[in-house]
């Protein structure tokens, strides 16, 4: 039996979401909210990756993803001239270590949202 040469792993970056939520039963969102923003740090070879798997996380957890918002990865923000905190880049380190999404923070949304 001979071994298939195997792929080169591509290299995975970290990015920076933004997933908006709706409502869903056992969403664990606080009683009244009508959703949610959550800030997530997610890992893939590339956005469309770390966006698809944020959503399919998501999902599992009982969450009702509507929209995502990339910001790109750390070295793409910091171009942009945003300001990183250090627990931002040790979260980030940690989705990249454990090839996995965090969720670094959840804001809940209370009755009407403003309208642009």
């Amino acid at each position: 039996m001979t071994d298939s040469p195997k792929k080169p792993k591509k290299p995975h970056s970290v990015y920076t979401l933004v997933v908006e939520v709706g409502r869903k039963s056992g969403d664990g969102l606080p009683k009244g909210a009508t959703g949610a923003g959550l800030m997530c740090y997610a890992s893939g070879v590339d956005e469309a990756e770390a966006v698809r798997e944020t959503v399919a996380i998501l999902k599992q957890a009982d969450m009702a993803p509507l929209d995502v918002t990339g910001y790109g990865t750390l070295e793409e923000r910091k171009a942009q001239g945003h300001e990183i905190e250090a627990d931002e880049v040790e979260l980030m380190q940690k989705a990249l270590d454990e090839n996995a999404v965090i969720v670094a923070q959840v804001t809940p949304y209370f009755g009407e949202r403003d309208k642009d």
